[in-house]
């Protein structure tokens, strides 16, 4: 049976989740590091919490699809006849070719980065070797004019290239948005076209390796009552937060640069290693 602090952890870990997946903060990392106090547990199976951890992303996805739905589905009307936009065409193509790099990298050493680096200095480390990493990008920035303002423009050599950095985030605390950010602004793309590339490429990268996951939870455990309400929770509580978390970075990425989360991951690693070193 579940009770209620179970479905309290739930719904902190999808608040968690929601606020996390699409700033460049790590959100596997925060969950991971989250959990270390909360503990979520399922009634009948402790390997339970290693795929909610990765499928709750599903519920941020959903809410990416929804308020950018305009600009990711493909099809249209011209004088009442159907059409493909040939725009978005391009930018599936390219999406395409940024995935490929990223997929290749999880199929291949996923497991053995759930088993092996998972831990808390891990994710410390890479929270602030990445908080480093914005700072200096940003304040080098200061002197550069992108090159790419609009997603439109990105070329293929370019979205391959930012996938090449989307490997990089299957070390946990290094944050798929904010190495793939990372890798636009370095290429000079701007804020907002690399924000907005970032947020469409997780679309099919993370449907992909989140549905894997289920299915191998599946076909190896089943998929009860307790299942479906904890992981179901956990991913509405997600999209619901997702939706101003979305729509609050496009709005504050107009005015500022990404210093204050380069910032940000600096004192929550340094508070991490503190912690674990020192107190636990």
């Amino acid at each position: 049976m579940l009770d209620f602090i179970q479905m309290l952890k739930v719904f902190f870990l999808g608040l968690v989740e929601g606020i996390t997946e699409w700033l460049p903060i790590s959100s596997t990392g925060h969950l991971i590091l989250v959990d270390e106090f909360l503990q979520l547990s399922h009634p009948n199976n402790p390997a339970f919490k290693d795929m909610f951890i990765d499928v709750i992303q599903l519920g941020a996805i959903l809410a990416v699809v929804l308020v950018f739905f305009k600009d990711l589905w493909p099809f249209g009307l011209s004088e009442n006849r159907p059409m493909i936009k040939k725009s978005t065409f391009s930018m599936w193509m390219k999406i395409i070719v940024a995935c490929i790099p990223g997929t290749a990298a999880a199929l291949l050493f996923n497991d053995y980065i759930e088993a092996n680096l998972s831990s808390p200095y891990v994710i410390a480390g890479a929270l602030i070797v990445y908080g480093i990493g914005f700072i200096v990008i940003e304040n080098y920035n200061k002197k550069r004019t992108p090159s790419v303002d609009s997603i439109d423009d990105i070329s293929y050599k370019k979205a391959f290239l930012i996938g090449l950095f989307q490997v990089l985030s299957i070390i946990p605390g290094t944050s798929r948005s904010g190495s793939t950010i990372i890798g636009g602004l370095i290429l000079g793309i701007s804020r907002k076209a690399a924000s907005m590339f970032t947020f469409f490429l997780a679309v099919p990268v993370m449907i992909g390796l989140s549905a894997l996951k289920l299915l191998k939870y599946v076909l190896e455990f089943g998929f009860g009552f307790a299942d479906f309400a904890l992981l179901g929770f956990g991913m509405l509580v997600a999209f619901a937060v997702s939706l101003v978390v979305i729509k609050f970075l496009m709005s504050y990425i107009r005015k500022h640069d990404f210093k204050v989360f380069g910032w940000y991951r600096i004192i929550l690693g340094v508070f991490v290693i503190a912690y674990f070193a020192f107190v636990v």
